[in-house]
């Protein structure tokens, strides 16, 4: 690889921002080509620019660097920079090229831009963020959703979610204040949902328990759910068991 690392910084901190500015100045493979201080900026530079490095903190004001990751469309490396050790397994779940826990050296930085350059040799650019949370820790069940709807960002408190309808690699997310689609799978809102607040009933719906109004038979060893809004949902043999579970009926 002879060409530089052109790169984004994503930190909310100026002290931090500028430190490690100064650390990547004197390191010849990295390029600075944007820096941003928060998610929301982030991810306009980033589509933008199509960095093929970016070092991004995870808590940040409006969305996390997770948040973030989710709405990108331009996949770069990742390197994430963080005073918290305890997102280290879920950094690697996105696929992180590496996780510097403040404060961390100008050698510890070197060694990091040199695993994204090992990377980029095997591999290319794009680190492929990944969709791996199949075991989600019950502790970080999702309280909210961001979606990105053309040129706005929404946040969707998982309170306001009313059902999810699997569509191909996206999803139709059907809340209280509208509908938001979101490029994640059904494998992924089943695991990232607390399962006492939403139930998978059918290979195309996850649906929040106290949006149920009624389930009904239609067919021989078929249902449907009716939520409060009257909308009709099918009910698979695996979501009845489902929800004879959750509901104890």
């Amino acid at each position: 690889m002879t060409d530089k690392l052109k790169t984004v910084i994503v930190e909310d901190e100026e002290l931090a921002r500028n430190l490690l500015k100064s650390f990547l100045k004197s390191i010849d493979k990295v390029e600075i080509i944007g820096e941003c201080e928060n998610g929301f900026e982030g991810v306009k530079v980033i589509n933008e620019l199509k960095p093929d490095l970016v070092f991004l903190d995870i808590q940040m004001p409006k969305i996390t660097g997770f948040e973030m990751l989710e709405l990108l469309e331009h996949k770069p490396n990742i390197i994430f920079a963080t005073a918290y050790d305890q997102y280290a397994l879920k950094a690697f779940e996105y696929n992180a090229a590496d996780y510097l826990l403040k404060p961390y050296s100008k050698d510890r930085l070197i060694e990091a831009v040199d695993k994204v350059v090992e990377r980029i040799q095997k591999e290319g650019v794009s680190s492929d963020v990944a969709d791996k949370v199949s075991d989600f820790p019950k502790e970080e069940y999702l309280d909210r959703i961001v979606v990105k709807d053309r040129h706005k960002i929404h946040i969707s408190p998982v309170d306001q979610v009313r059902y999810i309808e699997s569509m191909d690699d996206y999803v139709m997310i059907y809340t209280t204040e509208g509908r938001y689609m979101k490029q994640k799978t059904m494998k992924y809102f089943e695991a990232a949902l607390n399962p006492n607040d939403f139930i998978r009933i059918h290979r195309s719906y996850i649906v929040k328990v106290d949006e149920i109004s009624e389930i009904q038979q239609y067919e021989k060893e078929s249902y449907i759910v009716i939520l409060h809004d009257k909308t009709k949902l099918k009910v698979s043999k695996t979501g009845y068991k489902n929800l004879k579970e959750v509901l104890n009926f």
